[in-house]
């Protein structure tokens, strides 16, 4: 279905009379016009793969999304993390998904309230009480009795939150994990396989309070001692995660030594407590560990029974405003000031703003924060919208020159049942509920002259899974798909027998969406929208030829604008091509083979031709020379894919062949103009920051003939750059030697140097030195390798080898 600007990531500012404007592609609209434009329509269709869960799925909001395209699901043992990945060596139809998972600790924790021994003894005495109130409120808390006794033990996980990109030491997400039983931990995954624990935060609080003996502040009367029952809950409930939220990365000023400034990235992570304080933890970046810790303040909200928070961040008139807005499990929902030290360009409140204050009982349990532009008011303003129920509360923030305006509003009529996830897409204010039912809402904002009004339609998962009880959505960072955790529905009016708990997924955009969000993209960055990347990597899949409209609006662009990205672009739809028109062994690649099968497999009579391929009317000898043309050194899927219906053994072949020929030509073009591209940012480094260029470890006079050996290649910039590079080397060459027989290691070959004795040395795709190490780093697709900064790298070498993949822009590892 088509639907309006707002979804594409356009404006978002459609009143009810106004026409849809076109997207700028003519040809694509009319590819998309076979729809009904009546309103907004979603085209939810099921993607391949489901994700078996091995446990059930424990905590609120269960499912979230990273900005790196992971997706996280809290259950009863472990947080399950999947990895989306579009890999262009893969040409199975299916999503890439590649699973890893954080475990739950093995041991209880226990907040710190005092010392052991006092602990314990004041335990002793509560559990013995002779008053009921004590004894049995003791005993039957899971906060002061994590490990159960007479109780089962609290396991798995309670709440998980994604930092924003670029904050571990790869520059990719943080995991912020909170168990049952209140620990609050901080996770990295800095190789492929596995995740590490970077600090205890729940630990490193308890211990500052214990030092400040349990007060906030100086001025904090001293309270009563630990034997009084108050008291002791007290100390638990000042210290009992709720909730925690990222803030955006932000800027801080470090004065060095020297007395130099350097600005440091650093980010925040809130940590909402059962009493209603708050902690606002500052991390310095890239976060490693408990030295990367700068600051921990408390703020008291004065909120009773807080059950959810978000971070407000708005930004007006290039001043930036934060704070956080606090929900209650009694109804209210209010934003408190943060006072950021030491962070340039931030601004608060003077004081709390209240967007709702009606103690109703309707608990919020899900706050989202989405900042949009007002077209009336030519101003950025902020959504928040918050679950309450079966409601959807809204509040529109807007500061104008009379101060902050606040407009509120619930969306009523939308659940029968009360909402247990919401979701929105930051990119264009999309909110999306859902009850366990498995009906699904999304919610359209659209701007009126005053406020807002939301276009809202259902998405009804029993047509597109059959019946499911849903208990988590979560959207992908670009708004493609949707990701659901289901079990079984109901079935002939009777409820399952055992549940399975499943993560499946559905498409929210179609393909032309996709394609023209990629085309208009301000991120430019495919690793970042991998999710539009799979929908499109998809289609060509499925159709095996790239849609004409995508290739003319692309090479329109590439003309017409300088940036690498469109060519990246081009070379990923090129490699998924290329991959289509490969025929999928009918023989799965990794079985052993017979030792007594001597034929020739070709000559083999009706080898591996399976029902897929009779129903695709592909005749037997087509799949018989499926096994001849494959085995490029690709991975390929292990199911029969519909490859392409040919007339004859012979006659079909011949041009299909020349197409793949054709295809990687073109692909080996465009590499090369990337290549080349890079190479001239290199260049422009080296001559920026090297007096005369001595050795810097990159081969750079190389680098100067590599580029200047094509007659065919004619860059100005290049030549002049070189020429300037030459005249500062004079007649230096400082060539690369091979570690092994220390000859010469001559430049021939973008990706490798192979040296007179025949050593062969891979090249590394951000600096163009060999890697002679054992270790390197390789990129999230393996499409390129690089090496390891050394200590003794200067600064700007450093700097560019934390870039991404030349080629998939992926980060590396």
């Amino acid at each position: 279905g088509k639907m309006a600007a707002a979804e594409r990531g356009g404006s978002p500012s459609l009143s009810a009379g106004e026409e849809e404007p076109p997207l700028g592609l003519d040809s694509l609209v009319e590819e998309a016009a076979a729809a009904p434009s009546a309103g907004f329509r979603v085209t939810a269709v099921r993607r391949e793969p489901a994700v078996r869960l091995q446990h059930g799925v424990s905590g609120l909001e269960p499912l979230a999304w990273s900005e790196d395209h992971r997706v996280s699901v809290s259950t009863a043992r472990s947080i399950a993390v999947l990895e989306q990945l579009s890999d262009v060596h893969s040409g199975g139809q299916e999503m890439v998904i590649h699973r890893t998972a954080v475990p739950a600790p093995s041991a209880a924790c226990l907040l710190k309230v005092g010392p052991k021994k006092e602990v314990a003894e004041c335990k002793e005495k509560f559990a013995s009480s002779v008053d009921p109130t004590v004894s049995q409120t003791f005993m039957l808390d899971r906060v002061f009795n994590p490990e159960g006794k007479s109780l089962p033990p609290m396991r798995g996980f309670k709440y998980s939150s994604w930092s924003p990109l670029g904050c571990d030491a790869n520059g990719r997400c943080l995991l912020a994990a909170l168990t049952m039983d209140n620990r609050l931990t901080i996770h990295a995954n800095l190789n492929r396989l596995q995740w590490v624990q970077l600090v205890d935060l729940t630990e490193i609080y308890g211990e500052r309070l214990y030092e400040a003996s349990y007060k906030l502040s100086k001025a904090d009367t001293p309270r009563g001692e630990l034997g009084d029952f108050s008291e002791f809950q007290r100390r638990h409930s000042m210290q009992t995660p709720v909730r925690m939220e990222w803030s955006g990365i932000c800027t801080t000023q470090q004065v060095k030594h020297n007395n130099e400034c350097r600005d440091v990235g650093s980010v925040l992570l809130a940590v909402l407590f059962e009493n209603g304080n708050i902690a606002v933890w500052q991390f310095q970046l890239p976060f490693l560990g408990k030295e990367s810790i700068t600051s921990c303040n408390t703020i008291e909200s004065g909120i009773n029974s807080p059950s959810v928070l978000s971070w407000w961040e708005y930004e007006h008139n290039n001043r930036k405003m934060s704070g956080l807005i606090v929900g209650s499990a009694f109804g209210p929902v209010k934003i408190l000031p943060v006072n950021l030290k030491a962070v340039k360009g931030y601004f608060t409140l003077r004081q709390p703003v209240v967007l709702w204050q009606e103690m109703d009982q309707l608990p919020v349990h899900s706050i989202k924060c989405i900042p949009l532009y007002h077209p009336y008011q030519k101003c950025s303003c902020s959504l928040v919208v918050a679950a309450r129920g079966a409601y959807v509360f809204w509040c529109l923030l807007l500061i104008s020159k009379a101060g902050l305006n606040v407009h509120n509003s619930h969306v009523t009529g939308l659940h029968s049942l009360p909402i247990v996830s919401m979701t929105a897409d930051k990119q264009n204010g999309t909110v999306y509920t859902c009850s366990s039912d498995g009906k699904v809402r999304q919610l359209i904002p659209i701007f009126t002259d005053v406020a807002l009004k939301f276009e809202h339609q259902v998405i009804k998962l029993s047509e597109v899974f059959g019946s499911v009880r849903t208990h988590g959505i979560a959207v992908s960072p670009c708004g493609a798909y949707l990701a659901v955790i289901t079990t079984e529905g109901m079935t002939n009016g009777l409820h399952p027998v055992n549940k399975n708990y499943q993560v499946q997924f559905v498409t929210l955009k179609t393909f032309e969406e996709a394609a023209a969000q990629l085309l208009e993209s301000s991120v430019q960055n495919l690793f970042r929208q991998v999710d539009l990347t799979d929908l499109v990597r998809w289609k060509i899949l499925k159709d095996k030829h790239v849609p004409q409209f995508l290739q003319e609006a692309l090479d329109k662009k590439i003309e017409s604008c300088g940036s690498t990205y469109f060519w990246r672009f081009k070379l990923f739809l090129l490699r998924i091509l290329y991959q289509s028109m490969q025929k999928a062994p009918s023989e799965v690649m990794w079985r052993p083979s017979h030792e007594d099968a001597k034929i020739l497999i070709s000559d083999s009579p009706g080898m591996g031709s399976t029902e897929d391929d009779q129903e695709e009317g592909t005749s037997k000898q087509a799949s018989k020379q499926s096994l001849c043309d494959t085995g490029k050194g690709m991975d390929i899927d292990d199911t029969a894919d519909d490859s392409l219906p040919q007339s004859s053994d012979i006659g079909g072949r011949e041009p299909m062949e020349e197409k793949l020929l054709e295809i990687q030509a073109q692909i080996e073009a465009v590499e090369m103009h990337l290549t080349r591209e890079h190479m001239k940012r290199v260049l422009g480094e080296v001559y920026l920051h090297t007096w005369i260029t001595e050795n810097t470890s990159i081969p750079t006079r190389g680098v100067c003939d590599f580029l200047m050996s094509d007659d065919g290649y004619d860059d100005r910039t290049a030549r002049v750059l070189i020429g300037h590079i030459l005249k500062k080397m004079n007649k230096q060459t400082f060539p690369e030697h091979c570690s092994l027989c220390k000859e010469i290691l001559p430049f021939t070959d973008r990706k490798q140097a192979v040296c007179s004795n025949g050593h062969i040395w891979l090249r590394c795709f951000l600096t163009y030195q060999s890697c002679q190490s054992l270790v390197y780093r390789r990129c999230l697709l393996h499409d390129s390798i690089a090496r390891h900064p050394t200590p003794e790298d200067p600064e700007w070498i450093k700097r560019l080898l934390q870039g991404p993949c030349t080629f998939c822009d992926s980060p590396v590892f």
